[in-house]
């Protein structure tokens, strides 16, 4: 079965969701857990921004993408571990979370990515996009989703 499973995560409550059936599934096929997110990349300052001074030094950005990426992984780490699994975490700044998730999952050797969805049709799923479609769409790797 699987051995080592790719679980991404933002913080929402449905990735909550699929975080702990994750965990369940984990737990059942006794499988490593590794999770993920993406936070968005450093993009030049405008000039408004820099004329401003409120540009954010690439420095700071990397700061700040730490942080948020340990707000959002740290509390779920511990949920993995103290189910009795093992458990390491990965973030990337990345504007195409869907890259990065398979990115994780490659450079981390995982043969299953289980992530949710929010199930978005018809406006929504065009304006908004869907990582998970991207993820099913260009990966190759098993994909578990959690709807």
């Amino acid at each position: 079965m699987y051995k080592h499973i790719l679980i991404p995560i933002d913080g929402s409550a449905i990735a909550g969701k699929a975080l702990q059936s994750g965990i369940e599934f984990a737990s059942e096929t006794k499988a490593k857990v590794t999770l993920f997110t993406a936070v968005p990349e450093h993009r030049p300052p405008s000039e408004d921004e820099i004329m401003g001074h409120r540009a954010v030094l690439l420095s700071e950005h990397d700061r700040r993408s730490r942080e948020r990426a340990d707000a959002i992984l740290q509390p779920a780490a511990d949920r993995v571990r103290a189910a009795g699994l093992e458990c390491d975490t990965a973030y990337s700044q990345n504007n195409r979370p869907y890259e990065g998730i398979i990115e994780a999952a490659q450079s981390h050797g995982c043969d299953l990515i289980l992530m949710s969805s929010h199930g978005r049709g018809g406006f929504p799923a065009l304006w908004y996009g869907s990582h998970t479609r991207d993820v099913l769409s260009h990966s190759s790797i098993p994909t578990l989703v959690y709807r």
